[in-house]
């Protein structure tokens, strides 16, 4: 099992979209790379500095790093600065936070891919998590407690895997 955080807009949707590929073991939303002290979700809201961060437990032998940035790339957009959809502010940052430097060679290889694409340099953080705090329960897997919960990602992306499997 390997970990990686992923900051990329709103915690809730990112995590509902990553729960439903092969490979990931479990998802928690939490607050990550502020100040080194658990903030409330009100604090994040009031610019506390942390990001809203997945993090993601995966298997490297059945979803590659790779891969699984890939699909992080489908749903957010590299090139905005702390704002995804509709939601603005730092919270809503996008990230890359890597627990292991033996992880870069293939994040690397993935960001240069996308800036490619992008034709312009990303505004995607790429740096160690210095920091993970685990958000309140309420937040944890929202989506799935509440459906109609609003979420910058299109719902049509929830059903991904599922519909590349048939």
């Amino acid at each position: 099992m390997q970990t990686i955080y992923l900051a990329g807009g709103c915690f809730w949707g990112l995590q509902k979209y990553l729960d439903q590929f092969e490979g990931v073991l479990e998802t928690e939303v939490g607050y990550a790379n502020g100040p080194d002290r658990a903030p409330t979700y009100q604090e994040v809201c009031q610019d506390s500095g942390h990001a809203e961060t997945v993090r993601v437990a995966y298997d490297p032998e059945k979803l590659s790093l790779e891969k699984l940035l890939d699909f992080y790339f489908l749903v957010i957009d590299p090139l905005s600065v702390n704002q995804q959809g509709h939601d603005k502010g730092i919270q809503y940052r996008t990230g890359v936070y890597y627990t292991d430097e033996a992880q870069l060679l293939a994040i690397r290889a993935v960001f240069e891919a996308e800036q490619k694409k992008a034709g312009a340099p990303l505004a995607v953080a790429l740096e160690p998590i210095q920091n993970f705090f685990s958000a309140e329960e309420y937040h944890q897997k929202y989506l799935d407690k509440n459906p109609g919960g609003y979420c910058h990602i299109p719902s049509r992306f929830f059903s991904i895997a599922k519909d590349q499997a048939e």
